[in-house]
């Protein structure tokens, strides 16, 4: 049987919360008689799983689930209320990056620093001070004060500090990317020869994609709560249906199969046009208003109403639009931008041939775009849009400019925007024969 580098048994931590400063100076003075002035918060509550020496394990929820609270407990930053925390390994942790650093000291003094706190001798520091300096990449800045550093090079020392110390089992809460688009392909390396050296790690992250692509076994908290632990693929499955309010919190068993009635998000409750994910609150929106996009969705391959989609399968566009006057050739449109804004990929219906019928005040139009997302897996934003031509003028009826975020999840990323998809095949050359 494989050994546990980490073993959480039955794990609860519990804050107690005051609606007031004076509350709680007078609970801990004894003065506040049979009053309870406090009400406990169980950031976990009756948590267990364990970590096996060599596997990487994601740990993924909500905000508020307890995710970084396990983690703090693991390092001993925080104490837990009940249960243990067995570990059997020297750690280093990317958690709130430089928060031991002393910012009048040099860049140099704090890998020091720094490196004594994790519990490595002068010797071992030394021996790793190159390695660290190399991946930092800040120059002779390492030997001014960090107080002098901007925030990009303070976070790359920081990281280079807790990654190159060579631990046993690295503990990481949403630091990857941190620093430029080269510091963070570096980190992304680094944590891949992580893996194959055998080390133990345990990640926190939001980013479902890298939880798919590098982890062996995925733990689902919730409000503080352990769910469910299992394959990634299948772990944020369920974290989807978390998302999206449709999975029972009192009983994983009451999860309506594939196929079933009710395990669609327009079905169970038959709110086709509210997304059960959210909106941007500050979506941009014009137009002549003479069509007016009413409601739009997000249906994953199973029907759900998700903004969340796997890489590789398909998903549904849809939106409803309300006419105020007569649009003789309307154009319904979507399109998919980056976060910056940047247009990745779209269509609408005039490209797509659509049999599209001219429209009356009162009158409405549903449209469905369903396609095969092939999109590199990271976070996206969704516009929509209802548009013609007034003559030969083309103009705006309504469009909802950046209406929603879209995450695409993918285990396998290439270069660019989408994936092509290509079969490699490999083939030994036959050897040449020369002529007797």
């Amino acid at each position: 049987m494989q050994e546990a580098a980490i073993r959480i048994e039955h794990l609860t931590k519990v804050y107690k919360l005051y609606d007031r400063a004076r509350d709680r100076f007078l609970e801990s003075l004894g003065l506040a008689g049979k009053r309870k002035l406090s009400r406990d918060h169980y950031a976990l509550r009756d948590v267990s799983f364990d970590v096996k020496k060599g596997e990487t394990i994601g740990i993924i929820g909500t905000n508020g689930s307890g995710k970084s609270t396990i983690l703090k407990i693991i390092t001993g930053i925080v104490s837990p209320t009940e249960g243990t925390v067995t570990v059997d390994g020297r750690i280093s942790a990317l958690l709130e990056l430089g928060a031991g650093f002393n910012m009048e000291y040099t860049g140099i003094e704090n890998i020091y620093l720094n490196g004594t706190m994790i519990g490595f001798s002068r010797e071992e520091i030394d021996a790793k001070l190159q390695d660290i300096l190399d991946f930092a990449d800040i120059g002779d800045f390492v030997y001014q004060p960090v107080k002098t550093y901007s925030s990009g090079m303070f976070v790359r020392l920081a990281f280079a500090v807790a990654i190159n110390i060579d631990p046993e089992i690295l503990i990481v809460d949403e630091a990857l990317s941190v620093g430029d688009v080269f510091f963070q392909a570096k980190c992304y390396r680094k944590f891949e020869d992580f893996k194959k050296m055998g080390r133990t790690i345990l990640f926190v992250s939001h980013d479902l994609s890298s939880i798919s692509k590098y982890c062996d076994r995925v733990v689902l908290l919730n409000r503080g709560v352990k769910l469910a632990e299992g394959a990634p693929n299948d772990m944020i499955d369920l974290y989807k249906k978390v998302l999206v309010g449709q999975l029972d919190l009192d009983s994983l068993k009451a999860i309506p199969a594939k196929g079933e009635p009710g395990s669609a998000g327009e079905a169970a409750d038959g709110k086709e046009w509210e997304p059960a994910f959210p909106k941007n609150p500050n979506i941009n929106e014009y137009g002549d208003r003479r069509a007016e996009i009413v409601g739009f969705n997000i249906l994953d391959q199973e029907g759900t109403s998700s903004n969340t989609i796997e890489k590789g399968t398909a998903c549904t566009i849809k939106m409803r639009v309300l006419f105020h006057e007569r649009v003789n050739d309307p154009i319904y449109a979507f399109t998919i931008t980056d976060l910056k804004g940047t247009e990745i990929t779209g269509t609408n219906s005039l490209f797509e041939r659509a049999p599209v019928k001219a429209k009356n005040p009162g009158e409405y139009q549903d449209i469905l775009f369903t396609q095969k997302v092939d999109l590199q897996g990271g976070e996206y934003m969704l516009s929509l849009g209802c548009t013609g031509y007034d003559g030969t003028d083309f103009v705006v009826h309504h469009r909802l400019y950046q209406a929603c975020g879209l995450t695409v999840v993918s285990s396998k990323n290439t270069v660019g925007f989408y994936d092509m998809n290509s079969e490699v095949t490999l083939r030994e050359p036959q050897e040449r024969r020369e002529d007797p």
